[in-house]
Formats: C-alpha cells, sequence, structure tokens
C-alpha cells in the first residue's frame, strides 16, 4: 500500500479508538482526524470539504427545518397520539414503535421517518417516564431494517440496481424481489431488538427528571369551548402521565373536585389546576384545547406566535412586592401575564390575580423574548431566564404541516422529485405558510449531526482516494478461493465493514465491481453476489457514523459510541448469517443455461 493509504488506516484506527475509550464529542474527534488527512496531503482541499456538500448530508440538515414546522403546529403530538398509546413495559413500547418505523420504511425513505419520529418519540417517553435510550436506537434499526425489503425502501438498494442494469445484461431488480431476504432479516432483527435490547442499551435518563426537589409550579388552564378534549376523560386526554406534573383539582361552575379520577369526563370552561416543574408547563401549553386560566394573556402587545416562557425571580426591590399580581398592575408595567408561581415548593392555593408578590417569587411570565433584554439587568428581578422551546404551537396549521409532510413523501417516494429537492420544498412551505418561522428553523438544525456526517464522509473519500479500500476489498476477497460461498461471505463482510466506515451507498459502488469480477473468476452467477452487497450497505448497526438514522438519534437518546457496538455487533453477525444462508437458495449460484 502506498504511504497516504497507511496514514489513512492509521488516522481511521485512531478516529475509532478516541470515539469508543472516550468522551470526546464525535463531531470534534472526526473533524481532527479529517484535518491530519488534509495536511498529510492524503486529500485536497475540495476533497476533504465535500460532505458539506454532500447530498445526504444536506437532506438531513434541511428535514431538521420540516420537522420544526410539524413539531410547532402539533403535528408531532398527532402523531404520537396517533401510533402511540400508554406502554405496559419497555418490550410493549419498543413493539408499538418498531413495527410501524419498520412498515413506512420499506415504502419511502427512512430518514424522513426517523426525522419526524425522534421528537414524537422523546416526548412520548417523557410523558410515560421510558427510558429515551432504550427507544431510539431501536427505532433507527427498524427504519435500516424494514427499509431492506423493498426496491425503494432504501437508496442503496436504488443505487445498486441502477449499477446492475448498467454493467451486467440483467433488466433489473422488481418492486419487491429483496423482500425474500429482506422480510426474514428484518423479522430476525425486530425480534432480536425486543428479546436483547433491555440488557444491551443503556437506562439513560435527563437529570432533571432525577431531581429531588425540583422547583415547582402552580399553574391554571383552562378546557376552550371548541376544545377536542371536551367529552374525553383524564386519561384519554393525556393529562394523567405528564412527566414532574399532576392535576390537582378542577374548578366546575364554582365547585372544586379534588382528587381527580382518570376517568373523570372534562367539560367545557373547567379550569385544571396543575402542579410541577416548568418542563410540563411547556407541555401543557402545547395540548390543544388547553389554554391559560387568566384572560390578561389576550390583552398582550405581542401576537401569541412571537412569544415565549420565561422565569423571573422576583427581587426585594420589585414596586410589585406585597400587592396582588392584579393590584400591582404586572401587565401593563412589564407587557408580561404572569401564568405561574413557584414559592420554595409550597402550592399557592389562589387564583394568579389574587396572589401576593413576596422577594424570592419565581414567576413564569408569558411575553415576548424581549423582556429577558429589557429585565437583564433590571434591579426589579434577580434572575431572567428563557424557557427552551417554550413558543406557543400554532395548531390551525397542523394540517397545512401534515399535508406538506406527505406531499414531500409522496414526491420523494414515486422519484418525481430526489429526497433533498422533495425536503427543501416542503422546508420552504413550512416557513412561507408560516407553520415554522424563520429563527425556530435556523434553531432547529443540529449541526453537530451535520458536522460529523459531512467528516464522515471526507475519510471515506480518504479510504478510497488513497487505494486503501481497494488494496483491503482485493486482498480479503482472494483469500477466499475458489468457494462461492466463502466468497460471498467475505464480500458481506468487507461491505458491512466499509458501510460502518464511510457510508453505504459510497460501500455499495466500491464492492459492486469487485464482486462482479469475483463472480466472474469463480464462473458463477452474479447475482448472489449483488444481493448481498445490497443487504450488506444497508444493515449498518455497530457505529453511529454508518447510517444517517444512528446519527440521528445519536445525541437525542444520550448515547455513546460503545453502545452502538454492544447491540449493534451481534445485530451484523445475524444479518450476515441470514444472508449468506438464505440468498444461494433464492438465487443459486449455477449460471442458468
Amino acid at each position: 500500500m502506498t504511504p497516504d493509504a497507511w496514514l489513512t488506516l492509521a488516522t481511521i484506527a485512531i478516529v475509532l479508538a478516541l470515539l469508543v475509550r472516550t468522551r470526546i464529542a464525535p463531531d470534534v474527534v472526526l473533524l481532527a482526524g479529517l484535518t491530519i488527512l488534509l495536511l498529510g496531503g492524503v486529500l485536497t482541499p475540495v476533497q476533504a470539504l465535500s460532505g458539506l456538500s454532500n447530498e445526504g448530508m444536506v437532506t438531513v440538515g434541511v428535514l431538521y427545518v420540516v420537522v420544526a414546522g410539524l413539531r410547532q403546529t402539533g403535528g408531532v403530538g398527532w402523531i404520537v397520539n396517533s401510533l402511540l398509546r400508554q406502554p405496559s413495559s419497555i418490550r410493549g413500547a419498543q413493539a408499538q414503535i418498531m413495527a410501524p418505523v419498520a412498515l413506512l420504511s420499506a415504502f419511502m425513505n427512512n430518514t424522513p421517518v426517523v426525522a419526524m419520529l425522534v421528537p414524537a418519540v422523546s416526548d412520548w417517553a417523557r410523558r410515560f417516564r421510558l427510558s429515551v435510550s432504550k427507544l431510539l436506537i431501536p427505532m433507527s434499526y427498524a427504519s435500516i431494517l424494514g427499509g431492506t425489503c423493498t426496491l425503494i425502501g432504501t437508496s442503496t438498494n436504488l443505487v445498486v440496481n441502477g449499477l446492475l442494469v448498467s454493467q451486467t445484461d440483467h433488466p433489473g431488480l422488481g418492486m419487491f424481489d429483496m423482500a425474500l431476504i429482506g422480510v426474514p432479516c428484518a423479522i430476525i432483527g425486530l425480534t432480536y431488538l425486543l428479546v436483547c435490547s433491555h440488557w444491551l442499551l443503556p437506562d439513560r435518563k435527563p437529570v432533571l427528571s432525577q431531581l429531588d426537589n425540583p422547583r415547582e409550579y402552580t399553574v391554571e388552564m383552562m378546557i376552550d369551548a371548541a376544545s377536542p378534549l371536551v367529552g374525553k376523560t383524564i386519561q384519554r386526554a393525556g393529562l394523567r402521565h405528564l412527566t414532574g406534573m399532576y392535576l390537582a383539582e378542577i374548578e366546575r361552575g364554582g365547585q372544586i373536585l379534588p382528587a381527580v379520577s382518570p376517568k373523570t369526563l372534562l367539560e367545557a370552561n373547567d379550569r385544571l389546576v396543575f402542579v410541577g416543574i416548568v418542563d410540563s408547563v411547556v407541555e401543557l401549553q402545547r395540548i390543544r384545547g388547553l389554554k391559560p386560566a387568566t384572560d390578561q394573556v389576550f390583552k398582550l402587545d405581542a401576537p401569541p406566535s412571537t412569544r415565549c416562557l420565561i422565569e423571573a425571580v422576583v427581587s426585594d426591590s420589585c414596586p410589585g412586592v406585597g400587592a396582588t399580581i392584579r393590584d400591582s398592575k404586572f401587565r401593563t408595567v412589564y407587557n408580561a401575564v404572569v401564568i405561574a408561581v413557584a414559592r420554595n415548593g409550597e402550592r399557592i392555593k389562589k387564583k394568579v390575580g389574587d396572589i401576593i408578590l413576596r422577594a424570592g417569587d419565581t414567576l413564569l411570565l408569558d411575553t415576548s423574548p424581549a423582556f429577558q433584554e429589557q429585565q437583564h439587568n433590571s434591579r426589579d428581578f434577580f434572575l431572567v431566564s428563557e424557557v427552551a422551546d417554550s413558543q406557543p404551537q400554532r395548531h390551525e396549521r397542523a394540517l397545512i404541516a401534515m399535508g406538506i409532510v406527505v406531499m414531500m413523501v409522496v414526491l420523494a417516494s414515486t422519484q418525481w422529485l430526489s429526497m433533498l429537492e422533495a425536503a427543501m420544498l416542503a422546508a420552504g412551505l413550512m416557513i412561507i405558510t408560516r407553520c415554522c418561522n424563520t429563527s425556530t428553523a435556523r434553531r432547529s438544525v443540529d449541526f453537530q449531526v451535520l458536522i460529523v456526517i459531512a467528516a464522515a464522509f471526507g475519510m471515506g473519500q480518504a479510504l478510497q482516494t488513497s487505494g486503501a479500500a481497494g488494496v483491503i476489498a482485493s486482498t480479503l476477497v482472494g483469500l477466499a478461493g475458489d468457494n462461492p460461498l466463502v466468497s460471498l461471505a467475505l464480500v458481506y463482510l468487507i461491505t458491512m465493514l466499509f458501510t460502518e466506515l464511510i457510508t453505504n451507498n459510497a460501500a455499495a459502488v466500491l464492492m459492486f465491481p469487485i464482486a462482479l469480477a469475483t463472480a466472474q473468476s469463480l464462473d458463477v452467477s452474479y447475482m448472489p453476489f449483488v444481493i448481498s452487497i445490497m443487504m450488506a450497505a444497508s444493515a449498518s448497526f455497530s457505529t453511529p457514523i454508518g447510517y444517517q438514522t444512528n446519527l440521528m438519534v445519536y445525541g437525542p437518546g444520550g448515547y455513546r459510541f460503545t453502545d452502538y457496538l454492544r447491540i449493534g455487533l451481534p445485530l451484523n453477525a445475524l444479518m450476515w448469517a441470514t444472508t449468506i444462508l438464505l440468498v444461494p437458495k433464492f438465487w443459486p449460484f449455477e449460471i442458468a443455461g
């Protein structure tokens, strides 16, 4: 091998070791590796930065904007309520997620499927106090397994089928030809995840959920007369399982209903009194048909779409101390409405307007983001901070957002537009139709994920341009001798290895000519090798950088590199053994005469 090839292999080995053995952020590690290859002359600047213009990386970035529009309009909540019910166990929760994800991924690109469901599953897990780290990797893997079942389920199948048609005399595969191997692999893979993920996946929960004495607010919400919650029980309305919050009582027609049963029916104009942490107050704000009980929010100057929640700690020099919130004319003075008050863990049994302010009270305010800048150095408040992701949702635009997503899926699945083109059109429509504003769109993009994807593409480019990938592949395939089954096993193994280190499509393109040459030298049919490459290039489970969906759940799930190795390596081995055993039965080595 050339010096460039040795430098590439050494750099990749160091990068993988750092990802496995340290907690250094993956984007930092991969960028450091890419820098070494650039300074070492293995890559030109254009090649090193090619990942930034890669269609797959840009598609993921644009999809964050699409999902932001879906989230801002309450579409994510609709998905949760439609697909996900209260689970009886963690395995039940995994089954609820994996079955529909695998089915959807068989007929549409799995990247938007995972992009839409990551926030939905995260919210659902928080509501039912489930560890999201037990759910997101199985969801990503289910999308990969489902994609192997049809020709259009993953872009890799389409790429390899295109190579098959252009470089051989084969007419190409049919829509469901891959189901012969994809469906058995999917069944085995999903079963493995249900049985083994309980032991192999970490149990990581947000730090806030583990606090013994979190700051609690008392907040009143009202059931709107036109609310879809009217006539539903507390349980069905989703008000029973709010993380860090409970429904203390209902005020109905001047009467107090304490110790509310989950089977209590909700009525129009019910005033619901909740006690809980600020994250749950944000969750309440997102439930369609619930609105703050105080009518002061409708008198604010700023429109609802531009407002957010802000926490402010009252100082002893605040003019309102000693007076009720109503008498202090808080809204008029600060252009902000108090919707809840926290006071040393004490439940304040008064309507918000009747609460007498004390120094040290923490107020939860509905106001514009400008409040934080205006009052940051004010003597009226000790501390002012914006509550993350607390903008009100635009439920009236939920159908528009869902329609845009369906349109994107149809355009991409029918190949009228590429996935990138369909995603860019959808993102633009989300902003034009005001399902998502531009500031939210900017904040929604996870640049750490995009940097990791771009850097991974650059390192994959180094494996190819340095010649290291070709030398490794041809050397290992040569070890198989004249045995076609052993050769098939090695072709799958090498493709799988390259998929984990570079990208699925790049691995398939790299291995396709090697597979054809191997079949020709053995005088056997090339179809078993082609099908194996399709499966191996898609079945990436043991690293987060091998497949886009694995990277998309990496941060939200709180995963480490070793988590993918622990659960992914056995799954890779299962898919390898299943494919090698079944493919020759459906696509024999013998050349049809």
